[in-house]
């Protein structure tokens, strides 16, 4: 966990109320500096290093292994999740009897990695694994019964859900009442009440005392493997010594950055690892999406949750849903060339469409709750939204107003498809799963930071305040104070690669493990100007004449772009990120501003 925030610790820079409206105070505090002087001490690390690990709540005893995770330091015994070794010894069952099996996955990156991961696996061993990726407009997430009955006529001997099915209790109901095997591998949240089925593989279940249920559904699939291949070679099955599983990292790597799980434990050494395993581009599939992005020097997180992710996701949203997890499977250059293409195209419509319905979302919101300060939760909602985009829009909104955010699309017949977004702290998924206890909704579920849902036109009105009962005195407190936890003071000629090497060493960075802030005191800005559709690029100057570069992405028309627009050639205090940014060949210091304030 982060270091909490003193309420009356002084703040930074003395910002009480920068541009938008938050507080800059010091990530540590004066325990929290005695630490950062701790590790630096024991483990002989920079100073850096220290504040950094000591200002996300490492403690002494862990810096080492969290500086340097590794699968043999982290990883569980597989068999401490419930139902793992049961699903393990009926994948083995499966490839003995050289069954058809069925993989259904999720539309997201974490449900195609999923079932790539898994379809990649069984093909290794001479199965080869149909992949069922549900419509999200026809039919919704997860499992329905209609799909299944499709999937047993076909000849499914065993399907395995990926990255859902934990509550899809009537869908699997069809297949036990026909007699087929279903193994439920998720990580979603679930009640007391599990489905039936031959397995349920889920750290979040309420009998999994594993301690592992900050992991994506691809790092669960992952440790039943694991498990399985243990199975298989006590089963004397050869084939198992060529199988690569760490090769496999680069899958569970791209679905733990883009489902936006905790960088913490067992997760911190998937990233690492995954990261490796995808610089060798062994993925054909992933190596054309990386070559479409045109990403510049290694894989990085940030390639993986903004350029990769999003095409991926492009294809479940607005296309065919299956694209994202039949490319991950590929072997033909060609073919995976292809797809990525159509990906990449498909991400582009999905970006008009978003800008336009994002205009349409906060127009609603503005004429609705004003500027936003007197809801607890925000909902908005048409009938012409694509439905396969509201989970971005609720996103933007969410970080526009800084309020727990749902966007819904209602069909002609007055049903809609709805998701959500949360902020940190508030258990989204969790209110979810009341409002369906309490009949207002259809069908949802979700986890702490994220939800979906299905709701009729009729209860609109009792959802909206349904959610608001719920959300209002946690969500109250959560946003009493905005604050902006900053890691230190910089000038522009400090900000340099060496830094950045440095930083690296405490990353990646990411959910639960936030990449540093740092304050750039009383600083020239040189330039200003618009590039793109709404970024803004900057040039500041320190005051010994040291410049830097930065952008401040989706800046345009926010009180931040404005504020930025009106200082050119004043000394302003700017807050921000720095990474490395490869250029025409070569590598140079960037800064990604998310903060700005008046310098007195």
């Amino acid at each position: 966990m982060e270091e909490p925030v003193d309420p009356i610790q002084r703040a930074f820079l003395g910002v009480e109320q920068s541009i938008s409206a938050q507080r800059w105070v010091s990530r540590l505090d004066q325990a929290g500096q005695n630490r950062a002087l701790a590790i630096s001490q024991v483990h002989g690390y920079s100073d850096l290093i220290g504040r950094v690990l000591a200002g996300r709540g490492v403690s002494l005893d862990d810096a080492a292994t969290f500086l340097d995770p590794t699968l043999r330091a982290l990883m569980p015994d597989p068999d401490t999740l419930t139902d793992c070794r049961k699903a393990a010894e009926r994948l083995s069952l499966a490839i003995s009897r050289r069954e058809k099996v069925v993989v259904f996955g999720d539309y997201d990156v974490d449900g195609a990695s999923s079932s790539a991961l898994m379809a990649r696996f069984l093909g290794h061993f001479g199965l080869e694994a149909e992949i069922y990726i549900p419509d999200r407009i026809f039919e919704g997430y997860g499992p329905n019964p209609q799909a299944i009955e499709q999937l047993i006529d076909n000849g499914a001997k065993l399907i395995v859900t990926v990255d859902c099915g934990s509550t899809s209790h009537d869908s699997l109901a069809v297949a036990a009442e026909r007699g087929i095997d279903v193994v439920v591998i998720d990580h979603h949240q679930v009640g007391a009440t599990l489905p039936p089925c031959h397995a349920l593989v889920n750290p979040n279940r309420e009998d999994d005392l594993s301690g592992q249920g900050h992991l994506c559904a691809a790092g669960v699939v992952y440790l039943v493997l694991v498990n399985a291949v243990r199975v298989l070679r006590a089963s004397g099955d050869k084939r198992v010594a060529s199988f690569d599983l760490l090769a496999q990292l680069d899958l569970v790597a791209l679905a733990t950055v883009c489902d936006v799980v905790p960088l913490k434990g067992l997760n911190r050494a998937y990233v690492v690892k995954g990261l490796i395993a995808a610089r060798h581009m062994g993925n054909v599939g992933l190596a054309a999406l990386l070559r479409k992005a045109a990403i510049g020097g290694p894989v990085t997180p940030y390639h993986l949750g903004f350029l990769v992710g999003p095409r991926i996701n492009a294809g479940g949203r607005i296309g065919d849903a299956a694209l994202g997890s039949r490319l991950l499977t590929m072997e033909d250059s060609a073919a995976a060339e292809t797809i990525a293409a159509r990906l990449d195209e498909l991400n582009r419509e999905r970006q008009a469409m978003e800008a336009a319905m994002l205009a349409e979302a906060e127009a609603e919101v503005l004429a609705e709750y004003g500027t936003g300060e007197g809801a607890s939760v925000i909902v908005t909602a048409r009938e012409n939204w694509h439905p396969g985009i509201v989970g971005l829009i609720a996103a933007r909104i969410k970080e526009k107003f800084r309020r727990p955010t749902f966007a819904i699309a209602f069909d002609p017949n007055g049903r809609g498809t709805g998701s959500g977004r949360s902020i940190a702290g508030f258990d989204m998924g969790k209110m979810v799963r009341a409002a369906v206890d309490g009949g207002l909704l259809v069908k949802g579920g979700g986890h702490a930071m994220a939800a979906g849902l299905t709701v009729e036109r009729t209860n609109l009105g009792r959802l909206r305040q349904f959610f608001e009962e719920k959300a209002e005195a946690a969500v109250r407190d959560l946003v009493a104070v905005q604050t902006l936890k900053v890691d230190g003071a910089l000038g522009a000629s400090g900000a340099t690669l060496e830094l950045i090497d440095l930083l690296e060493q405490a990353g990646p960075y990411g959910s639960a493990h936030p990449q540093p802030v740092f304050a750039f005191p009383a600083h020239r800005l040189r330039d200003c100007r618009q590039v793109g559709a709404n970024h803004i690029k900057v040039t500041l100057e320190g005051q010994d004449g040291g410049r830097l570069d930065g952008i401040a992405f989706r800046a345009v028309e926010t009180p931040l772009g404005d504020f930025l627009f009106a200082s050119r050639g004043a000394s302003i205090h700017v807050a921000g990120s720095i990474s490395a940014d490869l250029w025409q060949g070569q590598r140079r210091v960037q800064l990604r501003v998310s903060d700005a304030a008046k310098a007195f």
